[in-house]
């Protein structure tokens, strides 16, 4: 069963989340009033993630229940089941190389070092989220995309805003979703035309193949960008707000020190809904066809049966984290998460070895969310 953890590092929690029953599946109600069943036992909720019965594509249907008012395109790489899913998976994999991996770290340590120096410069009482957290994933996302640097202040501004929960932001959501399309397409048209070394020069390569069509070549660089820039500023916020407020992690090395962050406080509280094609039980309780599924990660990974009542130390032993999903849809930018976090906290700490919180009040701010956790603001001295 679930385990507890410290409401006060967690942040805030949408009702259905905050108090979750003892049982391994329960039915909960969602903000647009659907109902899901939401799964908090590790076992059941890491079986049903690769269950080819809980259906993601089925979850994009009009008539699907709703967890918010957004959804995802069902043409994305995250609502695809099946063949067409494994394809473009396959496809984006491929662009995933090792060597493009080991070029992206040069160009995360060279972006930390300068946003370091400008965090020195000014001194302490910095808020790390805007200073740090959330400029470096762009600019690693922007060198893999192959974004160029004179069109960076507009591509960061679309990206930003996009992820503005805000009402206002919400409202203007849909503007701005226009114009990555629009911002994506004319940076796809010249890769075709000046192919470089990046990764959307290598799926351009793909499409001109025939492997993949033009809107599923625009869907997957668009994915790629919201998957990869949101989620990953968000852990890295809340990994360095846990280093700061939580135990000590000692006698670990740094890649156990990730993991073990991603594991307690992973930036995606649940899963993507999943609809059932047919009835199945799920942890003794029933499942109809057409009822939806989400996996709070968040408890799973806090299931004490599993990874022990205190979690301090982890256990090479003990299965993986749900963090990054499980089965099909896997998040296949895991590699490069680590990778960032992993660069991000060894430089940040090797510049600041005595990083603290800041004893204002209001030095970490917690967002609202749904889909996402994290802090809006984080200030720190040295």
């Amino acid at each position: 069963m679930s385990g507890t953890f410290h409401h006060h590092r967690i942040g805030p929690l949408p009702p259905f989340l905050a108090a979750p029953s003892s049982e391994a599946v329960t039915r909960v109600r969602m903000p647009t009033g659907d109902h899901m069943w939401l799964i908090t036992d590790y076992a059941v909720g890491r079986a049903a993630l690769a269950d080819t019965r809980l259906s993601r594509a089925a979850a994009t249907h009009p008539d699907a229940p709703k967890w918010g008012s957004v959804d995802l395109s069902p043409n994305s790489i995250m609502s695809l089941d099946g063949a067409d899913h494994a394809r473009l998976r396959r496809v984006a994999a491929a662009a995933f190389t090792s060597a493009r991996a080991t070029a992206q770290a040069a160009v995360i340590e060279e972006a930390a070092d300068a946003l370091l120096d400008q965090l020195q410069a000014a001194g302490p009482g910095a808020d790390l989220v805007s200073g740090y957290a959330s400029p470096l994933p762009m600019a690693a996302l922007s060198a893999l995309l192959g974004v160029p640097a004179a069109d960076r202040p507009v591509f960061d501004a679309a990206v930003t805003a996009l992820f503005d929960m805000t009402p206002q932001g919400i409202r203007r959501r849909g503007r701005h979703i226009l114009t990555l399309i629009q911002y994506m397409s004319s940076l796809i048209e010249r890769k075709r035309d000046a192919p470089e070394q990046d990764l959307l020069s290598a799926l351009v390569r793909v499409e001109q193949s025939g492997e993949m069509s033009r809107t599923e070549l625009v869907n997957l660089g668009l994915a790629l960008l919201m998957a990869g820039y949101e989620t990953t500023a968000h852990q890295l916020s809340l990994a360095i707000l846990e280093l700061l407020t939580g135990d000590a992690l000692a006698g670990q090395s740094v890649e156990e020190t990730v993991e073990e962050l991603l594991r307690t406080t992973p930036s995606t509280p649940i899963s993507f809904p999943r609809v059932a094609v047919e009835d199945l039980v799920l942890g003794g309780t029933t499942v109809r066809r057409g009822e939806a599924v989400i996996v709070s990660l968040l408890h799973c990974n806090h299931d004490a049966e599993v990874f022990g009542a205190s979690g301090a130390k982890s256990d090479a032993r003990r299965p993986a984290h749900l963090t990054f999903g499980h089965g099909a849809h896997r998040c296949m930018g895991a590699p490069l998460v680590l990778l960032q976090m992993k660069i991000a906290l060894t430089r940040l700490w090797q510049r600041f070895p005595e990083l603290r919180l800041a004893p204002e009040d209001g030095a970490v701010v917690w967002r609202e969310g749904l889909a996402t956790r994290g802090v809006s603001r984080l200030v720190v001295e040295w």
